[in-house]
């Protein structure tokens, strides 16, 4: 089994947390008005996909991003592979609903093949800048304690932050009422977090007020569904000098209940 293979994908039947647990509810962008590119995109995200366009922030006072790079950052990651992804039935009808959208136009599906073999989701971000995190022993421990477990990626999911990044969110196992997800962040010392998310589609300009309805209808129709079940039976610690990880490089494999 490859670093990139400790997601795989299963049959079983767990119970999942559910939106009433999680933040997507909560954090999901108001569509009531045309979509604009937010100023986090537009400085982390728009350089990398768009970077003639008008409304980049090359580099803002106070920030450490220069046309959407930036010194590493290393972070905790679950990998998905894309191999799996796509051989989901109900992913490629949801893709092919995107291809098919009045703002598909608007969608840098060239960025998809460079991102491949590096899709994940952050579990907990920012654990160093610049060298890698030191793993403790605690740490370590922490993870041998906890059992792979399943997450399911559901979609469509579009923010209230980083407005132009579309993703699937990770719905993980619930276990005596635990959410996995939380234990995993609790090894690290972090805070409980409540929103997972896997960033695959990246807008390369505003959407005017059809495109924005129709992209709120999509995320409605598939609110929710499900597109695929992992076993996640290992983490990653990812070292990526810009926000799509264009340049990562996985620094430290951490396989769970080992």
């Amino acid at each position: 089994m490859t670093d990139a293979a400790f997601a795989t994908t299963t049959s079983s039947a767990p119970i999942f947390c559910e939106d009433d647990e999680l933040g997507y509810r909560r954090s999901l962008t108001d569509f009531t008005s045309p979509l604009t590119l937010d100023e986090s995109y537009r400085l982390a995200h728009l350089p990398l996909v768009a970077p003639e366009h008008p409304g980049v922030i090359a580099r803002r006072e106070g920030k450490f991003y220069e046309m959407g790079r930036h010194p590493a950052v290393y972070s905790l990651v679950m990998p998905v592979e894309d191999g799996a992804l796509r051989a989901s039935p109900a992913f490629l009808a949801l893709e092919g609903e995107l291809k098919a959208a009045p703002f598909a136009g608007k969608i840098a599906w060239n960025i998809l093949p460079k991102r491949q073999d590096r899709l994940h989701a952050t579990v907990s971000g920012s654990l160093s800048l610049a060298e890698p995190p030191v793993m403790t022993s605690e740490t370590r421990d922490a993870l041998r304690k906890i059992e792979p477990f399943t997450v399911e990626l559901r979609g469509l999911f579009s923010g209230n932050v980083n407005r132009g990044r579309l993703y699937l969110p990770v719905y993980p196992e619930k276990r005596d009422s635990r959410n996995t997800l939380q234990e995993v962040q609790a090894a690290f010392g972090r805070t409980p977090g409540d929103l997972w998310l896997i960033g695959l589609y990246n807008l390369t300009d505003d959407l005017d007020a059809a495109e924005t309805a129709a992209l709120a209808d999509i995320v409605s129709r598939w609110w929710g569904k499900p597109l695929l079940r992992l076993t996640v039976s290992g983490l990653q610690v990812m070292g990526a000098s810009d926000d799509l990880v264009l340049d990562a490089h996985v620094e430290t494999a951490l396989p769970l209940g080992a």
